[in-house]
């Protein structure tokens, strides 16, 4: 029996490129370019020495013969990992977290794609993370419960839908393609070239993310620096801030050698969204915290990066020796930074009866406040239930 078919969408075919041009980074296409002519190269030096050690009488050398059968080594392990999140994980369907399912079929229909990717939700033991993959003419997205959880209803449900709408842009990109991964296999291996690729597919998927969620962006991000419980106190235009102030060499090694751009300059870059983020150097402008320009001057698209602060204070910003902080004071109302909060239901507290406690004016400030001793026979007030967390 036959794994069910994808949800098919009502778009006509090629739907997806309009966006996928308009959002794809500049420099994407040219390291693909490069990291295909370096895997051509080291699989012309792969065949060499398999003929060389034939000739020898010898074992030829393990990585030549991983890049002979790179075929069949990519569509076994890409088969593997299908069959992996089909066995242990929850599908996203109407009925199973049906909120994160409707955000992943909006992703989808907005981004072009004539069908549903499946997507599942998988164990995630603390790890904040999601992928995008695929096997023959499948493609599914698969997500971690811990980022799952940030998406309930009583928590950041728009930074779940960046999350998503990045990893469909994956999918739509082109990025999970058996013969592009094929092409690019051996460049991983060859250092800052597969590296570089990787860094400028994951901006590309940003940039779909930021096009089809911008509200969640900030707090994606923030989720990223901070976790789960933490993702609300992370001030990401600091961090953005640091990315230009953050020089060394060191710096540029650790960015060049990641997969993923650096968390400060990732930041940056979907804060400005006047130009593309930065591949190998790090961000040399600062925000400016002005009037935004006008939408025609963007490289990319959709709003002005997270949400611009209101220009007030210009003249002591950056660029006049003040401190560009003093302009962030009043956000703009037309327009919230980020989903607006639903208060959570106030809980009623427990009696405390007015006991002859002396006035707090008379008693030292280190007395602690005298309270009755509690009666477990009194009768108590019922307490409220908390918000119900997300579930089917």
């Amino acid at each position: 029996m036959r794994a069910q078919p994808m949800l098919r969408l009502p778009v006509a075919p090629g739907s997806h490129l309009p966006l996928r041009r308009y959002v794809r980074h500049p420099r994407e296409i040219l390291v693909l370019v490069l990291a295909i002519i370096a895997s051509v190269l080291l699989l012309v030096l792969a065949v060499d020495e398999i003929i060389a050690a034939n000739d020898e009488g010898r074992a030829p050398d393990v990585y030549a013969l991983a890049l002979i059968f790179a075929p069949l080594l990519v569509w076994f392990a890409r088969g593997q990992l299908w069959a992996q999140q089909r066995l242990s994980g929850i599908k996203l369907t109407p009925e199973q977290f049906p909120e994160a399912y409707a955000m992943l079929v909006d992703a989808a229909a907005r981004s072009g794609l004539s069908f549903v990717p499946d997507a599942y939700v998988v164990l995630g033991n603390g790890v904040i993370n999601a992928a995008a993959s695929g096997h023959g003419f499948r493609r599914f997205v698969f997500i971690n419960s811990d980022l799952l959880e940030v998406g309930g209803a009583a928590r950041e449900p728009e930074a779940l839908r960046f999350v998503i709408a990045h990893e469909v842009g994956h999918i739509a990109a082109g990025h999970v393609s058996y013969w592009r991964i094929l092409g690019t296999f051996a460049s991983q291996w060859i250092p800052v070239v597969g590296s570089t690729l990787s860094r400028a597919q994951e901006y590309t998927a940003d940039n779909y993310g930021h096009a089809l969620a911008p509200q969640g962006a900030r707090l994606a991000m923030a989720t990223l620096a901070g976790g789960k419980y933490l993702n609300r106190s992370v001030d990401v235009d600091a961090m953005a801030d640091r990315a230009v102030t953050e020089p060394g060499f060191f710096v540029w090694v650790v960015n060049a050698s990641s997969s993923h751009p650096v968390l400060l300059w990732r930041m940056h870059a979907l804060r400005d969204r006047r130009r593309p983020g930065r591949l190998l150097w790090r961000p040399r402008e600062p925000w400016l915290w002005g009037e935004a320009p006008s939408p025609g001057t963007y490289a990319l698209p959709t709003m002005v990066g997270f949400q611009p602060t209101a220009p007030t204070g210009i003249g002591a910003g950056i660029g006049a020796g003040g401190d560009d902080r003093a302009v962030r004071a009043d956000l703009p109302t037309t327009q919230p930074a980020w989903p607006q909060r639903t208060p959570a239901a106030p809980t009623t507290p427990l009696p405390v009866a007015t006991a002859a406690a002396e006035p707090a004016a008379y008693r030292p400030f280190d007395a602690p406040p005298v309270t009755p001793p509690y009666d477990p026979t009194a009768p108590q007030p019922e307490r409220e239930s908390e918000p119900e967390r997300w579930r089917p």
